[in-house]
Formats: structure tokens, sequence, C-alpha cells
């Protein structure tokens, strides 16, 4: 089976299930594991490479208002690859290529590849999108072990944190744009709670929303975990000015106690694959060092200097 996949949570489940040398094509973001970099790039994006943060959000409003997304195919190199199977999403509007320009696509395809299209909002719906991926490539089996190694790892957290009390659980804002401020949906108020936080503004399950910085200082977070779509940790420690210049910031409690952290948006918190996992180790050990081990294999959440 020749595979593309276009989006990089969907080729990370394609390789965790053993199906590296099926894939033959995947997006410009596709970045892990590192040895898919080198694969055709079958997507373009409208957004410059030297766009500030408001740019961007600016762009994304245009896009939508236009039922476009950020993203397209690149047709020529789509055609040359010959997939019998495109691995696509419509959790988010802008963030992917649109899914009638795929299905458009898969049709004027030769032998017309088969499209699937994975929608997760939670983390049973990262597993569900595990086994629909096995089940479509013939890899039942290594599925099934794939999502049971994961769920493992989300049940130790889980019940480690069932021993921290209620009035332990800080109060957690994950932020997951800086300008303008964005609070975080979908399946990230759910890591929190089972990192053992409370998370403050998201809604598990419901998209990301634009939130007014006065709503913020109103709650007055405990902790402030950033965690921007798309960036590095590099990348969004170069916004944190436009944090410090909002009236109000130096009041704030994760402000004073220094409980604000940077995290891997683009590897981790924004990408609903197998790493959301990893994800959840991290918020749990940032939380609760002393309950919540972090792996090796993960680097800490930085933590920001007042």
């Amino acid at each position: 089976m020749r595979i593309v996949s276009l989006l990089p949570s969907a080729t990370e489940i394609v390789c965790g299930l053993g199906l590296r040398d099926q894939l033959v094509g995947v997006t410009h973001e596709c970045d892990y594991p590192a040895d898919v970099v080198g694969l055709p790039k079958v997507t373009q994006t409208r957004i410059p490479h030297d766009a500030t943060s408001h740019e961007i959000d600016t762009l994304v409003r245009e896009q939508i208002k236009l039922q476009a997304a950020l993203y397209s195919l690149d047709m020529p190199v789509l055609e040359a690859l010959q997939p019998d199977l495109i691995v696509t999403q419509s959790v988010c509007d802008v963030c992917a290529v649109a899914e009638s320009e795929v299905n458009a696509a898969a049709c004027s395809l030769p032998g017309s590849p088969q499209v699937i299209n994975l929608e997760p909002n939670c983390l049973a719906d990262v597993m569900q999108s595990i086994r629909k991926v096995g089940t479509v490539t013939g890899q039942t089996s290594a599925a099934d072990a794939y999502i049971a190694e994961l769920q493992n790892r989300v049940d130790c957290v889980a019940r480690r944190s069932k021993s921290i009390a209620e009035a332990e659980r800080p109060s957690v804002m994950l932020l997951e744009w800086i300008d303008p401020p964005f609070s975080a949906g979908h399946w990230s108020p759910e890591l929190v709670s089972l990192a053992g936080g409370r998370e403050v503004i998201g809604i598990a399950g419901q998209r990301s929303v634009t939130t007014p910085w006065e709503k913020i200082v109103h709650v007055d977070p405990e902790v402030i975990v950033i965690a921007c779509c798309g960036f590095n940790v590099a990348r969004t420690l170069e916004d944190l000015p436009i944090l410090r210049s909002q009236v109000g910031w130096n009041d704030l409690r994760c402000v004073q106690s220094g409980r604000v952290y940077v995290v891997d948006g683009s590897d981790y918190f924004s990408r609903p694959g197998p790493r959301l996992v990893d994800s959840l180790e991290i918020l749990a050990h940032t939380l609760h060092p002393n309950i919540h081990p972090l792996p090796k294999a993960l680097n800490a959440a930085q933590q920001v200097q007042p």
C-alpha cells in the first residue's frame, strides 16, 4: 500500500503502526519521526515564514471567512506518488488541506485512492484514530498493541493523580496562542485534569477560542502553560514580551510564584496523535513534579522567569 499523510499526527500514527516503508508522501510540516523529513511534500502553505503571531491570526480569520484552508495540495507531486490511501482530518478548518479539496483530488487521481478522515477531539478519539488507520491498512493487531501501550501510560498518570487532593490541584490555563490570547480546547482540558490540575477557561471537546485578556486576569490562574499551536519553545519565547506588556501581567498569581511555563506546542500539545501522551506526561510533571516523574526521553517544560 502506498500511503500519503496530510497531517503530522497521521504521519506519526502510520509510523507507529510499523508502516513507515509504505509512507510515500507527507506534508511540509511532517518532521517526526526524523526519517520522514526527506519524503516528498504534497502540501504548500500560504503563511509567510516570517509572519508575526498577529499576522498569522489575521490570515487565519480571513481564510475562515473565505471558507478556505491555509494549506493546499501540490497536485503534480500527489499524482506522481500514485497513493492507494490518503489520510486527512477535519478537526481544524484551517490547519490542514480542506476536506473537500482532498476528496476532489482523490477522485481525479488514477485508481481513486481511499481517503480516511480522522476527527480527534479527545484522547479516546486519538486511540480510535490509531485503530481506524490500523484497520484500513490491515494492521489491527499492531494497532491494538500500540493503543494498549499508550493507554497504559495514560492510566499510570491518572492513577498517580488520584492521590492529589482537590485543594492541591492548581487552577491552570493552557494558553494556545499569545497574540491574541487563545484558550486551549479539544483534548487540552482533559490533559490538564488527568495531570492533576483544573483548567479554568478552556472547555474539553470544544474548539480553542479567543480569550479577552481581562478574563485571564479575572480568573487569575495559579499556573499558565503556554503551548502555542505550531510553535516550538524558541519561537514561543519570542512572543513573551507581548504577554509581559499586558496590564495586570505582573499581578497574576502564576507570575508572582514563578509558575509560568513554555512547552513545545508544535511537537506535542497541538498534534492530536500518539505524542499527546507525551504531552500529558510533560504537563503532569510540570504541575506535580514530586508525584509525576518525567520520562527520560522527554524535556521538561521551560519555566519563564518573571
